[in-house]
């Protein structure tokens, strides 16, 4: 071994699998930190069920209140303990109060109301009118599974639901081994400047999600918000999907159709703050804001324009918990990614926190009850579907989050990765340091597991950029046509590869990518709003771009799903990444896993020729090679060549040809 260049010819194979927390030496000190947040969930557990139920039995509120028919009877119910009187109004009473359609008060704040079958026909849109100590205002109830605008008033309303329930015909496929999400959102799904419908994704964005070699569907903004610029992540109508994309029956056959080919589902749930809107949301549902939030300070998030959540009080957590489980019994999706848990996890909510000691993962900073509940919403996810997959979205590195003995999460995003990758972009190519990357790329809790990424939606976002558009700059406008021989627009498709091949054969037990990404998607996101003159120009996804032959984006498309081929493999993430030889100066990287060779070359001039490295004796097969032109490379080596180790005195070796910015994944044949 020698300066600037680090090899391990050790190959022995490790199981990768979720140790105890106090493996880490690390947290030997905050074991009993630990050991108190665990108990703290528990007494938590029993306090909500009182010994007399499942928690997953108590997570049933939506069955309680909403608007539900029984028989020959409507009965609507809201948790409203500040109201001092409701009325429910609608198209049924013209949109006045009615004594007919007064609510009573019932027990432990809330108020209920029996209607005849034929008092209320599907397909009504109804509000509820509350009155409060010294004020009045239409609602939404807060348990609506069914809200839509009115295209000319603009307003919000619930709507009555149909009776019969929609007959699935596809059980959910089986957890995969390596789950390769595909992050998507269904409004800005098609090429067409406008927002599209759950019925447009399942016939035409399904199949393509199927055809490009993914297994798992990650759909972003599908509670209700009344925003559509918010992403979706400013939501008012927990329990309903968002109506400007079609009804909840809609949205129960696009999961069935996913499940009838291979798909699994998953959804964003947005647990980590609520909208302000009072009149769509449920910021003031009985006139006080502090019926589910914080009061004072506490109860506004500082950077965010929206409320949080009080997770100590017992209808909060009933009404979370028992959001979890509806999304799972009502639309039988797959599983959660739940946003914002390090907004939730710190009173400081991550802002202009560097988290660089254990100690800023314990002690007053931390809001323990937000802990809890986390804790018990995977209990409850887990027991309801045992194969469901729960992922966090955090940036602190909470130690537990992703354990069975903390918090329960099945894994969380590996969200320094993309950090570093970016960073990367704004240095000159020769001078990234492969030490650094190949740290970060395998820098995860032996007791967690993770889904890493190169880019996701974040970094898509207008304000940002994607990373094709900050490797080529401007020459994405003009140079993506194979004939241009911009060199801007050559280098930012080579390493456009490699970024995306060394992320996922590292990532722990999946990979995750935003829609079109997969092709270098030209441009930003850019939902209409008054400052770019309501324009979907960049609310959509240019799918011919990566089916014109004449461009370059059909080649990154196509290495995509040759990398997917690979790492989606049995026995790939089950395996672990073995470090074989890491050249700081000619800034190579080698590493095993899964019986895969990965020869990284990131040098932007350095190609060599007859480069010996290190492996196990026997013969490889070239199974990708990132510089065929298929995937827009050079064609520099031979197609599907094969290799043999070489006897040296330190060992067998590869003798390789590595051009320089290209990755040459090699098979070995047993």
């Amino acid at each position: 071994m020698s300066a600037g260049n680090a090899a391990n010819p050790r190959f022995e194979r490790r199981a990768n699998l979720p140790e105890a927390l106090g493996s880490d030496p690390y947290l030997a000190p905050y074991l009993s930190c630990l050991a108190e947040r665990r108990k703290r969930a528990d007494a938590l557990e029993r306090r909500l069920t009182q010994g007399r139920m499942s928690l997953a039995d108590f997570a049933v509120a939506h069955e309680y209140y909403g608007l539900h028919r029984k028989g020959n009877t409507w009965i609507f119910r809201e948790y409203a303990p500040h109201a001092e009187k409701i009325f429910l109004v609608g198209d049924f009473s013209s949109w006045r109060e009615e004594e007919r359609f007064a609510l009573k008060k019932a027990k432990n704040g809330a108020w209920e109301l029996e209607l005849s079958a034929a008092a209320l026909k599907v397909g009504m849109h109804y509000l509820m009118h509350v009155h409060w100590n010294g004020g009045s205002g239409e609602r939404i109830p807060a348990y609506a599974r069914n809200v839509e605008q009115d295209p000319v008033t603009l307003r919000f309303s619930a709507v009555v639901p149909p009776v019969a329930h929609y007959e699935f015909r596809h059980a959910p496929p089986p957890r995969p081994e390596a789950q390769l999400i595909y992050e998507a959102h269904v409004g800005m799904a098609q090429e067409q400047p406008k927002v599209s419908t759950f019925s447009e994704f399942r016939e035409k964005m399904l199949p393509r999600i199927v055809k490009a070699g993914y297994n798992t569907v990650q759909l972003m903004a599908i509670p209700g918000h009344p925003y559509y610029g918010s992403f979706g992540y400013h939501v008012a109508n927990f329990y309903a999907v968002a109506g400007r994309f079609g009804t909840p029956e809609e949205f129960k056959e696009l999961v069935d159709a996913a499940h009838g080919m291979g798909l699994r589902v998953l959804i964003d749930l947005v647990h980590s703050h609520a909208v302000k809107n009072e009149v769509e949301g449920i910021a003031a549902i009985d006139g006080f804001r502090e019926t589910y939030f914080h009061a004072g300070p506490r109860g506004e998030h500082p950077a965010w324009d929206s409320l949080c959540f009080d997770y100590g009080k017992t209808e909060t957590l009933h009404f979370l918990l028992s959001n979890v489980r509806f999304f799972l019994d009502e639309f039988r999706i797959d599983g959660f990614r739940f946003d914002g848990v390090t907004s939730m996890l710190y009173f400081h909510h991550g802002l202009g926190k560097a988290f660089s000691g254990y100690g800023d993962y314990f002690g007053p900073d931390v809001d323990e009850d937000a802990a809890a509940y986390l804790t018990l919403a995977n209990r409850v996810i887990h027991a309801v579907r045992p194969d469901a997959v729960t992922i966090a979205e955090d940036v602190s590195g909470m130690p537990g989050l992703a354990n069975p003995e903390g918090m329960g999460f099945d894994c969380r995003l590996a969200m320094g990765v993309t950090d570093l990758w970016f960073k990367l972009f704004d240095q000159p190519d020769e001078s990234w340091s492969m030490f650094q990357l190949y740290g970060e790329l395998t820098n995860r809790r032996r007791d967690e597991r993770s889904i890493g990424y190169a880019e996701c939606h974040d970094q898509a976002l207008v304000g940002g950029q994607t990373a094709i558009f900050r490797l080529a700059g401007d020459a994405m406008y003009y140079s993506m046509h194979k004939n241009s021989g911009d060199l801007r627009i050559d280098r930012a498709v080579a390493l456009h590869k490699l970024m995306r091949m060394a992320t996922a054969a590292t990532a722990d037990c999946g990979y995750l990518n935003f829609m079109g990404n997969e092709f270098g998607h030209p441009e930003w996101i850019d939902f209409p709003r008054e400052g770019n003159n309501w324009s979907y120009d960049h609310a959509r996804r240019q799918w011919s771009l990566a089916e014109d032959a004449n461009l370059r984006f059909g080649e990154l498309k196509n290495f995509d799903r040759a990398m997917l081929g690979i790492i989606g493999g049995p026995g790939f993430y089950s395996s672990c990444v073995q470090t074989v030889r890491i050249d700081e100066e000619k800034q190579l990287i080698f590493f095993e896993r899964g019986g895969y060779w990965f020869c990284f070359n990131f040098s932007p001039e350095g190609s060599y020729s007859d480069f010996e490295v290190e492996a196990l004796p026997g013969s490889y097969m070239t199974v990708l090679d990132s510089d065929e032109s298929k995937f827009g490379g050079f064609g520099r080596r031979e197609a599907g060549q094969r290799y043999f180790t070489l006897p040296r005195s330190d060992g067998e070796k590869l003798s390789l040809y590595l051009p320089n910015r290209t990755v040459l994944v090699l098979k070995r044949e047993e």
